[in-house]
């Protein structure tokens, strides 16, 4: 599927590579061509370094949505790595002994130990784990968009970022089943031991919760008429094997990726300088690369885009840009 029938037809597009590629001018720029041809679009950023304001020339309230001045039905906004995410303080401290009051005879046990360690880990990748649970809220909610651009972040964070809900529910199922276990010893034990009334803990209805979307997000980022990953790379070496390392992770987790942008290419005009023409004949043997690795071997399409002249942002720009990336 070509980049402009998927920026027609799919929900969900994300664009991701090697950090300074241009991922955020590719994103940018595809959300403008799909805003004005009648999608209600919104970009997304996930980048911890948020660029995507910059990219477009305006000023984006961290983890606000914000209407893109002058281009009609375009939304942005950059994930605030910050953010409150207060429904799920209690992820990292769930815990089926807290408050028990249980007296030190039983606190000091070593099967009571055991128990409240495994109860308090944290989940891993907790950090990218608050960021999917941003982009969770609108993949699984109710909203108005009809396509979501994420604007990723380099490829090794953005490969965390997408195992976590493979990653995550294996956690939250294992803690869940612990906490049923547990739930009925430890309630015996509580009124032993105490008759205090105690706030009503919640924490597995929103285990639970979270684990139903995170199933969904991920059925959700492995179909392929709903969602698709475009690789952005330069033509260097170094990046062609980390976007081979992409490409055979994006399988593994059964992440759809049909196109392959080669971004700031040298142009064959008559005024190039010696520097110029010695990248360019470089860049030239490293396209060839990879048209054979990822257009052969990969069977990916192999979108060129030129360098330009001057810096690629703001409407004018990105609009250019664009008759390059989606043709």
């Amino acid at each position: 599927m070509s980049l402009r029938e998927m920026l027609l037809s799919l929900n969900m597009i994300m664009f991701g590579g090697k950090g300074g590629v241009g991922k955020t001018t590719c994103a940018s720029s595809a959300a403008i061509w799909a805003a004005e041809h009648g999608r209600n679009t919104l970009i997304i950023s996930t980048d911890p370094a948020h660029s995507l304001g910059d990219s477009l020339g305006i000023e984006l309230p961290a983890g606000e949505a914000t209407p893109v001045p002058g281009v009609k039905n375009l939304t942005a906004l950059e994930i605030d790595p910050k953010a409150d995410f207060s429904e799920y303080k209690g992820l990292t401290t769930i815990n089926p002994l807290e408050g028990s009051d249980m007296p030190d005879l039983m606190g000091g046990m070593p099967l009571m130990e055991d128990i409240q360690e495994m109860a308090t880990m944290s989940p891993p990748g907790i950090d990218e784990a608050f960021a999917l649970l941003k982009v969770l809220e609108f993949i699984e909610t109710e909203h108005d968009y009809d396509l979501v651009i994420f604007d990723t972040a380099p490829t090794g964070h953005t490969l965390r970022f997408l195992s976590l809900p493979e990653t995550l529910s294996g956690w939250i199922g294992k803690l869940l089943k612990m906490r049923l276990k547990l739930g009925s010893l430890m309630g015996l034990m509580k009124s032993l031991f105490t008759s205090t009334e105690r706030k009503k803990d919640n924490s597995l209805e929103v285990l639970e919760r979270l684990k139903e979307s995170i199933v969904k997000a991920r059925d959700d980022l492995t179909d392929p008429t709903k969602n698709s990953f475009v690789v952005v790379m330069i033509p260097e070496e170094m990046a062609i094997s980390e976007t081979g390392r992409l490409l055979n992770e994006l399988y593994k987790y059964n992440i759809p990726v049909s196109n392959v942008v080669v971004n700031n290419l040298y142009q064959d005009v008559d005024d190039l300088c010696d520097f110029c023409i010695s990248r360019r004949k470089m860049q030239h043997r490293n396209l060839e690369k990879i048209k054979e690795t990822f257009e052969q071997g990969f069977k990916k399409n192999i979108i060129e885009v030129p360098l330009f002249r001057e810096e690629v942002r703001e409407y004018e720009k990105l609009k250019e840009f664009g008759n390059y990336l989606i043709t």
